[in-house]
């Protein structure tokens, strides 16, 4: 069980850190404005999560040897982890004027990346 807590939470805020910030850079060059960014970050958070965890459960499934409650127990941290720290990076867009929280978002995902 423990196995499966950590593929799907190690998955899940990898592709957190990498999506998120990857789409919070674009939104901001193409836009500069924060509701579009916070836009943003709601799909990601939304959408690529329950992508991630459907791929997660799919891969996992492919595994015979692994018992039912092994795939959901990693297909269930794998979209919790991925929802929350994609929506954690609203709260620098939330509490600074844009180009800070730019900043402080790359900041927060280098510091989850060196934790990976």
């Amino acid at each position: 069980m423990k196995l499966a807590i950590f593929k799907g939470f190690g998955f899940g805020l990898t592709s957190g850190v990498i999506t998120t910030l990857g789409m919070i850079i674009g939104l901001y060059t193409t836009t500069e404005s924060k509701y579009v960014v916070i836009s943003g970050i709601l799909s990601i958070a939304i959408a690529d999560s329950v992508s991630d965890a459907l791929g997660m459960h799919l891969s996992e499934e492919s595994d015979t040897t692994k018992s039912s409650k092994h795939i959901w127990i990693a297909t269930l941290f794998t979209f919790l982890s991925k929802f929350i720290i994609t929506v954690s990076f609203i709260v620098p867009v939330l509490l600074f004027n844009l180009n800070l929280a730019i900043l402080i978002s790359i900041i927060w995902g280098d510091i989850f990346s060196l934790y990976l």
